[in-house]
């Protein structure tokens, strides 16, 4: 159960009904953030709504009919920089002109990038750095007047990790960074989707049907318009994926860069239970996050898999606020342990990754009280030992449990019997690709994230 979130999830579509496509697209991107919500569309100029709160609160009545359009970008949002408040898709201007921006991600040089336009005379409107990016866009735009041209600009100063779309003068432009840091899926049938899984594609696009799913390119850029596609590949660094999407962040269903991903965490699992394998009468796992890794290590160990622990479904956000319970209650009213798997057991518990500890100790103490005999903490990823600046809320070090000391030190922290971790090799091999940015668990940060 990670204390870690992402920085949001992104849709653009030109086709039929796109507000409503823009819609049941949110909904299947829920996970990737809670805090808000909001639907921009092009209808002679730009119109969103938006708000905080889940995508069925914002969006209720009869609102998706008053903004239909055949062009829209949308966004859920979990925030990692700007005031709570700031739903996107966000409107600003440059240069006459005005633009809507959808971003999932983080920009590393957004302060000094943000002061030097400042200094030209730009007016933000916002605190997040997602401005940024619709700023210089215009900015270039104006200079050059070709969108292509403008957004090869932005690649050149803009760096961090982003996925956008960007709404403006009847036309979307879709965009992945040079280096890939975030995930970005193109689809095509009756129209043209982007989305930062493919899960979501698949509502609209049938791959029997003619119709076509991949991964947008690091460096590629899409212009989208009632006059058609055009697609350019302008950019192009080391690929450096976020490999926590593999680990926690993405939907299971979803395809990554031409991984799937739940695949993939059975692979974690798989050998996890090879370089670290227990002694022990039952797996379970941490729901949701630890459940397919849990399967792979019962699968190659042998040791049965049961579900030794329900998650309640029906305790939303709204209703666990902060200061409202303590956090062992919490913990109590999300999770229950069976206890007819697991008293008198040895127990394997296997989550995707511990952040603070603090949850894991208090899931630790649930099993013994609940009769385990002997509690084996199993984690199918590296310990994380450093900060993200690419988009993922990972608290600050000295908050890491294991960020300054070594696997006894955590396992005695959590009052495990014995804890093992995969190692960075063991996660390479289960995803299947080199291409990952590790800098959370290694500290090596992608060079061009930071050449300013």
């Amino acid at each position: 159960m990670v204390a870690m979130r992402e920085k949001c999830g992104i849709f653009a579509t030109l086709s039929e009904n796109s507000a409503k496509k823009a819609y049941y697209a949110l909904l299947a991107l829920q996970h990737r953030g809670q805090e808000s919500a909001g639907i921009s569309v092009w209808r002679h100029r730009i119109r969103t709504v938006s708000g905080p709160g889940l995508v069925q609160d914002v969006f209720k009545g009869p609102v998706l009919a008053k903004i239909k359009s055949n062009l829209a970008i949308a966004h859920v949002r979990y925030s990692t920089s700007g005031s709570l408040n700031e739903t996107q898709p966000l409107e600003t201007e440059c240069c006459g002109m005005r633009i809507a921006v959808a971003h999932n991600g983080t920009l590393t040089n957004f302060r000094p990038l943000r002061e030097r336009y400042e200094k030209l005379g730009v007016r933000f409107r916002h605190s997040v750095d997602s401005e940024l990016l619709g700023i210089s866009f215009l900015w270039h735009l104006h200079e050059t007047g070709d969108e292509f041209e403008a957004m090869r600009a932005v690649f050149g100063e803009v760096k961090g990790a982003y996925s956008v779309a960007l709404l403006f003068d009847g036309k979307i432009l879709v965009a992945r960074d040079p280096v890939g840091f975030r995930p970005l899926s193109y689809g095509t049938g009756d129209g043209h989707y982007f989305a930062s899984e493919d899960s979501a594609l698949r509502l609209f696009v049938n791959e029997s049907e003619n119709g076509e799913i991949r991964d947008v390119e690091p460096g590629e850029v899409f212009l989208l318009s009632e006059n058609g596609v055009e697609s350019k590949v302008l950019a192009r660094e080391s690929h450096h994926h976020c490999v926590f999407e593999y680990i926690y962040f993405a939907r299971p269903d979803s395809v990554l860069d031409r991984t799937n991903v739940y695949s993939a965490r059975v692979r974690m699992g798989v050998e996890l239970a090879r370089e670290s394998p227990a002694e022990a009468d039952v797996v379970i796992a941490v729901p949701d996050s630890g459940r397919a890794a849990a399967l792979g290590f019962s699968r190659e160990s042998g040791i049965p898999y049961a579900e030794g622990l329900i998650k309640n479904r029906y305790i939303g956000r709204t209703f666990i606020t902060p200061g409202q319970f303590n956090r062992e209650l919490k913990v109590k009213l999300k999770l229950s342990p069976v206890r007819e798997v697991i008293a008198g057991k040895r127990v394997v518990l296997v989550d995707d990754s511990i952040v603070r500890g603090t949850t894991m100790k208090r899931i630790v103490a649930m099993l013994r009280k609940a009769g385990a005999r002997e509690v084996h903490v199993r984690i199918a990823s590296p310990p994380i030992r450093y900060p993200c600046y690419m988009g993922i809320d990972i608290p600050t070090r000295h908050e890491l449990i294991a960020a300054f000391g070594g696997v006894e030190k955590v396992r005695e922290a959590i009052g495990a019997d014995s804890l093992a971790y995969l190692s960075v090799e063991g996660l390479k091999r289960a995803v299947g690709r080199e291409d990952l940015c590790l800098a959370c668990l290694t500290g090596e940060y992608p060079e061009w994230a930071f050449r300013f």
